[in-house]
């Protein structure tokens, strides 16, 4: 069984690449001077932005090509994993990398906020391309990052590396939102595909067998992961992964109280709720009134 290594420090990384250690919770690298990483399966206890500076030719998404191919952008999150293929000629492409410890954003307004920044956990498949003008503001950021690095550290250090990153990742979101939106062809074949998985899935006896469908259910039906999925949703929507397949729910469930043969309780237990008081009181929230006030009324 292949041994999996715990990149614990950002010494540990620096030395791997073969870089100066300048900050022991940050290090910003050019991907040009660095060396390869080793053939191996590595276990993150950073976060690691890598921004590949080259033209990928045909990048594919499913069946659709990418149209901005200038850079892209892959971000891990502490405990993920990624492994560097053996036996395949090893080709690095020019590029820049910024990790850091968990530890450096401890007590930051970064810290209070890093897990609204859901594309750490993205699939590789779900990287961020970015134009030429986007890729020149990430680089832009990562050099005053590296500048505030060269500098002795005092105690502005930390505030200003943590706000530069803050931008940064903030710069991201906004381009995620543009990739969202210029893929909108594509996003509308996932929508419609969500759509047909919920109304299969409720229609079935898969709902009184295993339960309610969850998101992250959906999401690997769809092969993509829950985060990406989730924030594609979001964008195209306006509504939440979980609210979405709520009122595909409801309105399923609207059908079954037409028919007066079942009793409430059946028609929860088919729909996959273990309690009838549950499905009630959700219906309620939903519907506005009680499954026994609808059907009364209808």
């Amino acid at each position: 069984m292949e041994s999996i290594v715990h990149i614990e420090s950002v010494d540990q990384y620096n030395k791997i690449r073969g870089m100066e250690t300048q900050h022991p919770l940050i290090t910003v690298i050019d991907l040009a001077r660095a060396k390869a990483m080793p053939a191996q399966t590595f276990n993150f206890g950073l976060y690691a932005i890598y921004l590949k500076a080259l033209n990928c030719g045909e990048l594919k998404y499913g069946r659709n090509h990418y149209d901005y191919q200038e850079g892209t952008l892959v971000f891990v999150g502490p405990g993920q994993v990624l492994g560097v293929q053996p036996k395949v000629k090893t080709f690095e492409p020019k590029g820049w990398a910024l990790l850091f410890d968990p530890e450096l954003i401890k007590g930051t307004s970064l810290g209070k906020h890093i897990h609204d920044y859901s594309f750490f956990s993205y699939d590789v498949n779900e990287a961020l391309h970015l134009s030429e003008k986007e890729r020149q503001l990430v680089i832009d950021c990562f050099l005053k990052i590296q500048y505030e690095l060269n500098q002795s550290i005092d105690k502005h250090s930390k505030t200003l590396i943590t706000t530069n990153i803050e931008l940064l990742l903030n710069y991201c979101i906004r381009f995620y939102d543009r990739q969202f939106i210029t893929r909108e062809s594509a996003n509308q074949g996932i929508l419609e595909r969500f759509e047909n998985l919920i109304d299969s899935y409720l229609l079935s006896d898969k709902p009184k067998l295993i339960g309610l469908p969850s998101v992250g259910y959906c999401a690997e039906q769809l092969n993509l992961s829950a985060n990406y999925f989730g924030d594609l949703i979001k964008k195209d929507t306006g509504k939440s992964a979980q609210e979405y397949i709520q009122l595909k729910l409801m309105d399923i469930a609207k059908e079954k109280i037409y028919d007066t043969r079942k009793s409430v309780s059946e028609i929860a237990y088919e729909l996959g709720f273990k309690y009838p008081q549950h499905f009630s009181r959700s219906f309620k929230q939903y519907v506005g009134v009680s499954p026994n006030e609808y059907r009364s009324l209808n």
